[in-house]
């Protein structure tokens, strides 16, 4: 205990404040997945403070309430999910590197969403909209919102080098996301795990989008 004690004084960091973290941790690791395996209204607090390793008490002084709690584990892993997608990768040299870049990005978000404690949480969330609105606002913000955001956001550097021939970003990036993502997404939602594309469907999928996407917006 006292060399953990010198290690976080070296560090600054102080060791409540560590130590408060790895609860936090601890409780957002339990709450996904007893919210993901029983649902909201199936998830016990007494039993999710057990399993977390701490008391309830600790639970509510972290989170407040138990929707505060789903609302930040909803949050938590769609941000985690986009940051898998989203982190800085070099934009293409020229034109001869676009499609494989695209290609790259869209592979790698299509994986990462079609994941099956993804699809289960999406799942979840939408049964619960009707009760609990934020929930639905966490998700969207963190999850098709920003990826279309930061896709906009790589769009225009594109087009302002003239690799890429487009008026919106904004609705442009929307437009590319969905010809990704929508007929592997509902199929997943729907038809369960077993829908869910392997790595050589998943690739065929992208790279024909990819391929009807440069038709209508790659420099002519």
């Amino acid at each position: 205990m006292a060399q953990a004690t010198a290690r976080n004084l070296a560090s600054g960091a102080p060791e409540g404040g560590q130590r408060s973290a790895r609860k936090r941790q601890a409780i957002l690791g339990a709450a996904e997945d007893a919210f993901l395996k029983g649902g909201y209204l199936g998830t016990n607090m007494d039993e999710l403070a057990a399993q977390s390793g701490v008391s309830k008490q600790t639970v509510y002084k972290h989170f407040g309430s138990k929707e505060a709690l789903f609302v930040d584990l909803v949050t938590t892993m769609t941000n985690e999910a986009g940051g898998r997608v989203h982190n800085e990768v070099p934009d293409p040299a020229d034109e001869t590197e676009l499609a494989n870049y695209l290609q790259s990005y869209a592979e790698r978000q299509l994986a990462i969403v079609t994941t099956p404690r993804l699809l289960q949480l999406r799942r979840l969330v939408i049964g619960e909209v009707g009760r609990f609105p934020a929930l639905a606002m966490a998700l969207y913000e963190s999850g098709p919102q920003r990826a279309t955001s930061a896709l906009a956001m790589v769009f225009e550097r594109l087009a302002d080098r003239g690799l890429l021939e487009i008026d919106d970003p904004s609705v442009t990036a929307s437009q590319f996301n969905w010809l990704i993502m929508s007929a592997p997404l509902n199929e997943a939602m729907l038809l369960g795990d077993a829908a869910i594309p392997n790595k050589a469907q998943l690739h065929s999928h992208v790279a024909e989008g990819v391929r009807f996407f440069l038709a209508a917006h790659g420099r002519r």
